[in-house]
């Protein structure tokens, strides 16, 4: 082929848009007489190549009415351009065959390895300047596909016009395309051994078009933040606050606030409140509002609807700025199955198992990962260093992770396949978490991991070199369902479901552990916190203060889901903002004091919070009064601070109610949830000190007034 005369095959594979080598034939080739050069280009009627400063220095002749133009050259300056006429119009291009391949031998075998820890540095679009001219690096993964293009406005979206080069090392297509800047909107077409022409979104994008819309766009990343002293570690007070961007608070108009307006706004009342933390429900892009970002097709691109990739930079910095950590809910256990997105994304089950009973997910809908494949663990494990590494990101809350680690979740007998050795254990998923848990440990220290996991899984916080699967922290919802259900109840019943309210103390050192109180509980009918709790208008707010002063007293690490802060009253609603006008009403208002004064004393009180997950910080003083549902112990910081904590669910005021202490001295009520301050009735204690009166084991006791409803810390002060 590096004559004129082509075999008829081939000019049909590269006008058809079917040749899978496209640079074996277009673009300059060496031959007997000077230099071959062909050119492709649709529906041209004239090509003619000049050198860089426009000179002329051939015309190419039309071998394919189509637009397939070839001639040789005595000699080809390395800067040569082509000067392309339409029957309208005339342009000047450079030619994307020229130019030799880009991607080095190195990168192409950590991706044939699946070892590529910074891959969304290599893969996706890349603008650049080569070889002086300026343009982007279009690189896909789609080893089993009969041809790859680059399609966008620039090209009219036609997948014939830009076929990429195939390294068979690795499955890689590769092109660069002159000219192609940041902000445009491209897709990579596939075609599959059927004939059948897929366009696909790029799973790296950095950016996307905002919904409907699906196309990527573009973008050229901003500068990576720098390193910074991380918040998170387990002596640390760690108090989340749960964010939905898009109905936090909304416009006037009822339109999204952007990165750079929440920034503005959601920074600084998170800090306000004493929050050390927020966490975003997922911001990576995704078709469907109502799915909260939980049905991702875009893991490397910050959603549009609220800026661009510099706006969400821009708000992180804010929140690093204002003492924050800034958590991602990050989502690597299914994607939804968009023609545009990753299902069949090369003609083949690529990204996911082609067995429905291995890769569908019927709860949801969607599409599982095949973990067991070297390059789509790659891909997923190198998108949560991405984000840590890029964006500077604190953390990542792995969702679902109890849907990963079995592969019967959901399903009953018949309708899974089970593992190598017969389990139920998804072994490949157990891997995949392992290997992302130590990438992180190992490229962004500091960094924290925490698994929304609901079954008994053995050392899901535990070191992957120790048998665990290498989070940092478990989201306890064994606590969540119990202590929620407790309080659902009316105060005369409560005394026969007392042990609910102990029974998390049984398991709270097996794990590192968050308290979760989620955006999962007030949605699909469950109603708002403040609707779960019985009783008459005012117990339902004492009861919902006392539940949440028993939360921030008890041992593990906090999280609220946004609104719960000031009781809203109704179930959240993600098309719509929080009901901020509640604030005018007194009750609300308290509940927001009582919240911003637990995590300024879980904040300030090392008690609380130094030995958060060891069994060394907690000590039961009366876990067994169900009597009077009166539940008591102590909080140790493991250096002789202490802080007292009893709590009174019943609306009945107890006067002179004797609780065991383990250090005789003064014991100071430091935040009572019945405080008027908060809307309570005011019914407490000043300075308490113990009296040589024995009593819950101890040899000094505290005579105490007990608040209805009511959860009262108390600091100890030698005397």
């Amino acid at each position: 082929m590096t004559g004129a005369m082509l075999d008829h095959w081939v000019v049909e594979a590269i006008c058809r848009g079917e040749h899978g080598d496209p640079f074996a034939v277009l673009g300059p080739h060496p031959g007997e007489l000077g230099v071959w050069l062909r050119s492709w280009q649709p529906e041209a009627c004239r090509v003619e190549v000049t050198d860089a400063l426009g000179a002329p220095l051939a015309v190419l002749d039309q071998l394919d009415a189509r637009g397939l133009f070839a001639g040789c050259l005595p000699s080809l300056p390395p800067h040569y351009r082509l000067r392309v006429a339409w029957q309208a119009v005339q342009l000047e291009l450079d030619d994307p065959y020229r130019f030799p391949p880009q991607l080095s031998a190195e990168a192409m075998w950590h991706i044939g390895e699946g070892s590529h820890r910074q891959l969304w540095q290599t893969l996706g679009a890349h603008p650049q300047c080569l070889d002086g001219i300026d343009g982007t690096l279009f690189c896909v993964w789609a080893p089993n596909a009969k041809r790859v293009s680059v399609v966008g406005d620039f090209n009219f979206w036609n997948g014939a016009a830009h076929p990429m080069r195939l390294r068979r090392e690795c499955g890689v297509w590769e092109l660069f395309l002159p000219g192609v800047a940041a902000g445009e909107k491209y897709k990579f077409e596939v075609l599959d051994w059927d004939g059948v022409a897929l366009q696909k979104a790029d799973p790296f994008a950095f950016a996307a078009e905002l919904r409907p819309a699906n196309a990527s766009v573009v973008t050229k990343l901003p500068p990576a933040l720098p390193a910074r002293q991380r918040q998170g570690g387990l002596d640390q007070p760690v108090s989340i606050y749960e964010v939905h961007l898009g109905s936090w608070r909304r416009r006037a108009d009822g339109g999204w606030l952007s990165y750079r307006e929440l920034a503005d706004t959601l920074v600084p009342y998170v800090r306000e409140m004493g929050f050390s933390h927020i966490e975003l429900l997922p911001v990576s892009e995704h078709p469907f509002d109502g799915s909260w970002g939980y049905q991702p097709t875009g893991l490397y691109a910050p959603s549009a609807r609220f800026g661009t990739p510099a706006d969400f930079r821009h708000f992180v910095e804010t929140a690093h700025a204002a003492g924050l950590g800034v958590l991602l809910d990050w989502v690597p256990g299914h994607f939804p199955a968009d023609e545009h997105g990753l299902a069949c994304f090369d003609g083949t089950h690529l990204y996911e198992h082609a067995d429905p009973r291995e890769g569908f997910h019927r709860d949801w809908h969607t599409l599982i990962y095949n973990y067991g494949r070297r390059e789509v663990a790659n891909y997923l494990s190198a998108n949560a260093l991405f984000w840590l590494s890029q964006y500077g990101l604190d953390g990542l809350r792995v969702d679902a992770v109890a849907s990963m680690l079995y592969r019967d979740y959901s399903r009953a007998d018949g309708e899974w396949v089970p593992n190598v050795h017969g389990g139920r254990e998804n072994l490949e998923a157990i891997a995949f978490l392992r290997q992302t848990n130590h990438w992180v440990g190992v490229a962004e220290p500091g960094a924290i991991t925490l698994a929304e996991e609901s079954t008994a899984f053995p050392q899901v916080s535990r070191p992957p070199e120790h048998g665990g699967l290498g989070f940092h922290y478990k989201w306890n919802l064994g606590w969540m369902h119990d202590t929620l259900d407790y309080m659902r109840r009316e105060p005369v019943h409560r005394s026969h479901h007392h042990g609910q309210l102990g029974l998390g103390l049984t398991y709270a050192f097996s794990e590192n552990y968050v308290l979760p109180l989620s955006h999962d509980e007030v949605v699909h009918g469950k109603g708002s916190l403040l609707g779960k709790m019985p009783g008459d208008d005012w117990q339902r707010y004492a009861n919902l203060r006392a539940y949440l002063g028993y939360m921030w007293a008890h041992p593990g690490k906090k999280l609220l889901f946004m609104g719960g802060e000031f009781a809203q009253q109704a179930e959240w609603n993600h098309d719509a903002s929080l009901d901020w006008h509640l604030l005018e009403d007194e009750r609300h208002a308290g509940m927001q004091r009582l919240v911003r004064d637990l995590n300024c004393c879980y904040r300030q009180e090392t008690a609380l919070h130094r030995l958060d997950c060891d069994p060394a910080g907690f000590e039961w003083i009366c876990w067994d009064d169900q009597t009077n549902s009166v539940l008591s112990f102590v909080r140790h910081d493991g250096q002789g601070g202490m802080v007292l904590v009893v709590c009174n669910f019943t609306p009945e005021v107890r006067t002179g109610y004797r609780v065991g202490v383990p250090q005789a001295g003064c014991w100071v009520e430091i935040l009572n949830t019945d405080s008027r301050h908060y809307g309570g009735s005011d019914v407490g204690n000043g300075d308490a000190h113990s009296e040589p009166q024995p009593g819950h084991g101890r040899t000094h006791t505290v005579a105490l007034t007990l608040g209805p409803l009511a959860t009262q810390f108390f600091r100890w002060m030698p005397s």
